[in-house]
């Protein structure tokens, strides 16, 4: 299939210069460039956050009925004003 493709002058430039020292067509570095870009999102796994928890009671004594202004006041209990 033809197709035009608009490229900025300076990558179409080294574009060109990189598929002479290749000894390759700019078509065949575009279809070399497009093939790798769609394998590659079909390897990608799927994100997964490893679960980092801990195992404990909860909130130490001083702060299990507290509210979180109370909570936050004492972390920065005297860090500044």
């Amino acid at each position: 299939m033809k197709t035009t493709v608009e490229l900025s002058d300076d990558l179409a430039v080294t574009a060109k210069s990189y598929a002479a020292r290749e000894g390759l067509t700019l078509r065949s570095l575009i279809e070399r460039g497009l093939r790798l870009a769609m394998s590659g999102d079909r390897r990608r796994e799927r994100f997964r956050l490893r679960d980092r928890s801990v195992t404990g009671r909860g909130l130490q004594a001083p702060y299990r009925d507290a509210d979180w202004s109370r909570i936050r006041e004492s972390i920065y209990e005297g860090r500044g004003s």
